[in-house]
């Protein structure tokens, strides 16, 4: 094998990994890349100089698979690559709900599998993705793993039974805090500002309140409460929130979409 790492799947999170790998140094020749339409696959080439491949082609070729494919696509998937898949390689898993195990048993024995959950940030190198080790992983295995996804943002380690927690914390979290600045938008708008004024008073408070909870390293409720004066308008907002039940209702949302990561694993 040739040291390379193939990336099973095109989509929006394929590309997304296979330009953080370049960005951070990996050369075109070390990558491959799968699709299936001929004209995505000469755009594939012509922007990052990569093969593109066939699955089976790709599992025959690499030391480290990376599939990256919807999870109800995954057992069509390693049913086609199985033949070609060795115990010497490593596979690292993408797919949301989908368990090592899942994987493990369609596969030849002794293949080691990472369960990675990563997130959209990733489009801008400022992803969080969270892996578990599977049954034949050793801490090689894992730094592996590791040296992929910090190409596109920070990684950590989690006991597999966790994943389905952290696909609905930064797997979804994304989309709760657009949901967020849609309102805020939204809010500005009617209250008679310009939208474009609204959307960059709203993304750069959400940008700017990212850094303060990162940099100074504080909770976020004593941040909160910095902003907070007595009888303020914060305080007053704060209210409103709290009477609409507002953190409530965050907890069950995210409760549920822990509940549809596991039933995705069941399904």
């Amino acid at each position: 094998m040739t040291n390379q790492v193939a990336i099973l799947g095109a989509g929006v999170m394929g590309e997304t990994l296979l330009s953080g790998l370049i960005r951070a140094g990996r050369r075109p020749e070390e990558l491959l890349i799968t699709e299936r339409r001929e004209e995505r696959a000469t755009e594939l080439r012509e922007r990052y100089g990569v093969d593109v491949v066939t699955n089976v082609d790709a599992a025959a070729k690499a030391d480290t698979l990376v599939l990256v494919v919807k999870p109800q696509d995954m057992p069509d998937l390693l049913a086609e690559i199985a033949p070609a898949v060795r115990p010497a390689q490593t596979v690292v898993s993408l797919a949301a709900g989908i368990t090592t195990g899942f994987i493990e048993s369609r596969l030849p024995e002794g293949v080691a599998v990472v369960r990675v959950m990563p997130n959209t940030p990733a489009l801008v190198d400022e992803g969080m993705a969270a892996i578990s080790r599977g049954a034949h992983c050793d801490e090689s295995h894992l730094e592996l793993a590791e040296s992929l996804l910090a190409a596109t943002g920070r990684v950590i380690r989690v006991p597999e039974k966790q994943q389905d927690a952290v696909t609905a914390i930064s797997g979804s979290g994304p989309a709760y805090i657009f949901f967020v600045v849609e309102s805020m938008i939204e809010a500005g708008v009617h209250m008679g500002l310009p939208r474009s004024t609204a959307t960059e008073l709203v993304v750069q408070t959400v940008v700017g309140s990212a850094k303060l909870l990162r940099e100074t390293g504080e909770h976020p409720t004593v941040l909160r409460e910095r902003v907070t004066s007595p009888g303020g308008t914060t305080a007053a907002a704060i209210r409103e929130l709290e009477d609409h039940k507002v953190r409530a209702a965050f907890l069950s949302a995210i409760e549920a979409a822990r509940n549809r990561s596991r039933a995705l694993a069941a399904e």
